[in-house]
């Protein structure tokens, strides 16, 4: 089973950190599932994020088999216990509960557990029963993808160590470990691959050298590459997901529709304010303008700052076109509650100055 996921943190008087988003601390429309959908709709980057989850949950899957075998090491030999020999156990007392980047605080657990997987694998491949295995096998013959799941779908990519493990018993062994870093490989990295992601070339020859040729598996082997590709993250997509989910709640097709029916009704206004005044109709007729006005004005307005006042007060924020989920971050929600009273007051305004100017200006038969 793998580690529960920390609790949304629920009294940050902050915007969230990438992080945080990653490691499933925040709430909507701050948290991982609207990030993924921003990815994947508005950045068109979606791969980048896959990428860095499935390294998370390659992650998981070596600290679910070091817990696994250390269970099983207790139990078969208690004595490793008296003896000492606690080599397992000082690992995964030290590996945190969500891998995210290489920070220098969570880099020691990462490399402790690296090391481990691979000590264990130098004297797997050492053992007599290995040998065996090996000479049986065909020589440079390497598995490829077709034989691994790779449906990505989830935004979330919530299947536990123990679903995604292929063994009997729904046990995690080495050979899932292989699998899930060389599909990590073909899926992302290798040129040509189904959803190859732009790395530097210098970081796809380190990874493809330790998987292939020196058959690592260990989570450090993509260390630099997350690293890389959570800091492209932070530097080119978070700051626009912050602009349009923490200070705005529409999505760019329903802003293109608002600017359309703003512009109609707004021109419709126009066009019927001066033939009312130069037809010389009374003002409580021309008091009709006021319906164009509001709607063009307001639609302009929810286009302009990417925010419906209506929708903030009803605590909703769009994540797809006409599809919508409810604000649950309590500082995003204050700070959308601000916008939106603004965006309403200069709505107001422009709707009163437009209506006064129509309504009230003396008319004249041409």
């Amino acid at each position: 089973m793998s580690s529960p996921l920390p609790p949304p943190e629920g009294h940050r008087d902050r915007l969230p950190t990438l992080y945080e988003v990653l490691s499933r601390r925040t709430s909507a429309p701050v948290d991982l599932f609207f990030f993924y959908i921003y990815m994947r709709d508005q950045q068109r980057s979606v791969d980048y994020l896959d990428f860095w989850l499935d390294v998370s949950q390659h992650m998981a899957l070596c600290r679910h088999y070091v817990r696994e075998l250390r269970r099983t090491n207790l139990v078969a030999t208690p004595e490793l216990e008296k003896a000492g020999s606690k080599r397992s156990s000082a690992v995964l007392e030290n590996i945190p509960d969500f891998a995210g980047p290489s920070t220098e605080k969570d880099k020691t657990p990462e490399q402790r557990l690296s090391a481990f997987l691979r000590s264990e694998d130098v004297t797997r491949h050492h053992s007599p029963q290995n040998s065996v295995d090996t000479a049986n096998s065909t020589p440079g013959e390497m598995p490829r993808p077709s034989f691994m799941n790779s449906d990505n779908s989830s935004p979330m990519h919530d299947t536990s160590p123990a679903q995604a493990s292929v063994s009997p018993g729904h046990t995690v062994t080495r050979t899932d470990i292989r699998a899930s870093a060389e599909k990590i490989l073909y899926t992302y990295l290798l040129p040509g691959s189904e959803r190859e992601i732009i790395l530097p070339q210098g970081i796809l020859n380190d990874i493809t050298n330790n998987i292939e040729v020196e058959k690592r598996d260990d989570p450090e082997v993509f260390d630099t590459a997350k690293d890389y590709v959570f800091q492209a993250m932070e530097r080119d997509a978070f700051p626009g997901f912050l602009r349009a989910k923490a200070f705005g709640n529409l999505v760019p097709p329903s802003m293109m529709v608002r600017l359309i029916i703003g512009l109609l009704s707004l021109f419709g206004g126009f066009w019927a304010a001066f033939c009312l005044i130069f037809l010389n109709y009374s003002r409580s007729t021309r008091c009709w303008l006021i319906l164009p006005f509001t709607i063009g004005v307001y639609a302009l307005a929810t286009h302009q700052y990417m925010l419906d006042p209506f929708l903030v007060f009803a605590s909703k924020s769009e994540t797809t076109f006409g599809n919508f989920g409810r604000i649950r971050e309590p500082f995003v929600k204050k700070l959308l509650m601000k916008r939106a009273i603004m965006v309403l007051l200069n709505t107001i305004l422009a709707d009163a100055a437009l209506c006064c100017l129509f309504i009230f200006v003396p008319g004249k038969r041409l």
